[in-house]
């Protein structure tokens, strides 16, 4: 992304360096607005961008940025198309974007094995909507027994909760109902302690000073 800006900032130096005639005089303006328009964005995202390749993948990260970068310049391609002029043909275009999935609050996205009598609370304090997993102990964080959403500062209650678990919760934007991840802005938790078997425990996800739970970053599943 940073070649890419570099690049692009090149050409715009190039652009300016030429003298258009008087039908060219606005458009040509434009397409230099516009191209560091893209150039900006490109650089200011570049480290959000790798980060959200973890959320959604290497190919959808990689499509979002080409949208991107086609929306940056779309003004000037379209005054240009209007003026019979050709710019921009190897631009990449990867289509309409995915469309907005947002599951209800409470909804059960995956359970698995047998059932117990635990039950938890869960309230999410943040601004994010977060999918949770209860994770029996000893399985990885990507096989829970039950993966519940929750969306932002909302709560919901999960029974039949079977043996001691692990509770891992991933938070974000735009989510994969197909890869049950976010794509965007996303970051990975569990809380530290073990919850015991057949018991009732109540969570609440927003960090807090009289708060007894702590919780450590993992690694994205």
């Amino acid at each position: 992304m940073n070649t890419l800006a570099e690049s692009l900032n090149t050409v715009s130096i190039r652009l300016a360096a030429i003298t258009v005639t008087s039908r060219l005089t606005a458009v040509h303006g434009l397409l230099l607005v516009r191209i560091g328009v893209a150039a900006t964005q490109l650089t200011g995202l570049a480290s959000e961008t790798e980060d959200d390749a973890r959320c959604g993948g290497v190919a959808y990260t990689s499509q979002k940025v080409q949208r991107q970068l086609r929306t940056d310049l779309s003004s000037a391609l379209v005054m240009l198309q209007r003026m019979k002029l050709t710019f921009g043909k190897t631009l990449p275009n990867p289509g309409p974007a995915p469309e907005l999935v947002r599951p209800d609050n409470g909804d059960v996205l995956v359970r698995r094995g047998p059932n117990g009598s635990g039950q938890l609370k869960i309230t999410n304090g943040t601004a994010k909507d977060v999918a949770v997993s209860v994770v029996t102990d000893g399985q990885p964080p990507g096989s829970p027994q039950v993966m519940v959403y929750i969306q932002a500062t909302k709560s919901t209650t999960v029974n039949k909760i079977s043996g001691a678990y692990h509770l891992y919760f991933k938070s974000g934007t735009d989510w994969d109902p197909d890869r049950r991840k976010f794509r965007s802005d996303c970051a990975f938790k569990k809380f530290d302690q073990t919850f015991g078997r057949n018991q009732g425990w109540q969570v609440n996800l927003q960090p807090m000073p009289s708060g007894n739970a702590d919780t450590t970053e993992v690694e994205a599943y």
